[in-house]
């Protein structure tokens, strides 16, 4: 990934949150680009390249995906699940970032293929703080194959 654009793609339906996010991305230069979706049907659109989304030039992959379990329209388990069953997408890192503590959340998540789970925290500079050693990790420190556009 050196000198490659880094996109990474926020599906989260919750405006102060995803500002948080896009926000400590771009400060840090962790990505060049983050690409917003505030529902599970229109992330699955653009993953898939349906409709407007049809056009792989406007529609690159992501090397990361930031995914939130709650969403409108498709939840956030139905998007993993559609992700990691495909063979075009399935090597894209998805982290979910949720508020659920629940059990069952984080073994639904891991049962479909979950990168990492990680729960949001309630303070602005822990959740600062978080995105940045997210970033850091999955886009700095990690190793992962090529993505295919």
């Amino acid at each position: 990934m050196i000198g490659e654009p880094v996109l990474v793609m926020l599906i989260e339906d919750n405006i102060d949150h995803a500002e948080l996010v896009i926000r400590t991305l771009e400060e840090h230069r962790i990505a060049n680009r983050v690409r917003h979706f505030a529902d599970g049907q229109t992330a699955l659109d653009y993953l898939f390249r349906r409709g407007e989304f049809s056009d792989p030039e406007t529609s690159r992959r992501p090397h990361l995906i930031l995914l939130d379990l709650r969403l409108p329209r498709i939840d956030g388990v139905e998007v993993l699940q559609a992700i990691k069953n495909d063979d075009e997408l399935k090597s894209i890192p998805v982290v979910i970032l949720t508020t659920s503590e629940a059990e069952k959340d984080v073994i639904r998540a891991y049962m479909h293929h979950a990168n990492s789970y990680l729960v949001k925290p309630v303070g602005f500079e822990e959740f600062k703080k978080l995105m940045d050693d997210l970033g850091f990790y999955w886009l700095g420190w990690n190793t992962h194959p090529q993505i295919k556009d």
